[in-house]
């Protein structure tokens, strides 16, 4: 696991847009999308790189990590319409070429089937950018989820449904209980995770994820077992680290052409 810190999500942000613009380079690039705050910083720099004719996502599918269950399609809050509106609409996607998980689905353990079996007949996801949960979670992978589990429907605890009421004017009424999420097996198969958190209210879950031991307790600790997993911070976010000072040492004395590992 490589673990960078950063002094704003905007230089974050460009240092990922640096390793999509690769894979972006290589036919049939796939990547997997997250939803939330974290990925915003990432979105617009996609967009400002695609306005300046820097990069084009015309031949590239993708993949959400997650989608509410019930909530109607059109609801703005839906994942659906969140990626339509902070991606598709700002850069050059195919239409059809982000694909959700079916959270309204009259079979929803046929629809998990049939969205894994997606993401493997496309070649599997060149890269899979993640957020964190204050308990851990990873898309909704919620502790004690099994770190090899599948795209499943899962029940949201309490803790997330409050963490989210903020996309719901501050009621938590609104927040649905049920998603479908890829699960932490499916999350793994990716071929490079990234992993995007920032502010003082997520340092706990870093350094959980990063230097606790790996437990379906915190889900996210699952990225120490990836053979290429990105940890990408702020210095808040990075406050409960002990070992900052090393991982920055680390990173600045990378050679330049090496990018994010």
């Amino acid at each position: 696991m490589e673990v960078i810190i950063v002094d704003t999500p905007q230089e974050g942000a460009s240092l990922v847009t640096d390793a999509v613009a690769a894979i972006l380079a290589r036919p049939n690039p796939v990547l997997g999308l997250a939803t939330g705050s974290s990925p915003l910083p990432v979105y617009d720099e996609w967009q400002r790189r695609y306005d300046l004719g820097e990069i084009s996502f015309a031949n590239a599918r993708a993949f959400a990590l997650d989608e509410y269950v019930g909530l109607p399609p059109d609801h703005p809050e839906s994942y659906r319409a969140v990626l339509q509106r902070e991606v598709a609409d700002r850069v050059d996607f195919a239409p059809g070429a982000i694909q959700t998980p079916d959270g309204w689905s009259d079979d929803i353990p046929a629809a998990c089937a049939a969205y894994d079996r997606a993401i493997r007949d496309a070649g599997g996801i060149d890269l899979q950018l993640l957020g964190v949960g204050s308990d851990g979670h990873i898309g909704f992978n919620e502790p004690t989820s099994s770190l090899e589990s599948p795209t499943r429907i899962k029940s949201l605890t309490v803790q997330t449904r409050e963490d989210n009421a903020r996309f719901f004017d501050d009621d938590i009424s609104q927040v649905p209980k049920h998603v479908v999420t890829q699960g932490i097996g499916t999350i793994r198969r990716a071929r490079h995770l990234v992993m995007l958190v920032w502010g003082e209210s997520k340092a706990e879950a870093v350094a959980a994820t990063v230097e606790g031991p790996v437990t379906s307790m915190y889900p996210s600790t699952a990225l120490q077992l990836h053979p290429k997993a990105t940890v990408i911070v702020d210095h808040p976010a990075a406050s409960r680290l002990e070992h900052a000072a090393y991982y920055q040492e680390v990173f600045d004395n990378k050679p330049e052409w090496q990018g994010i590992s």
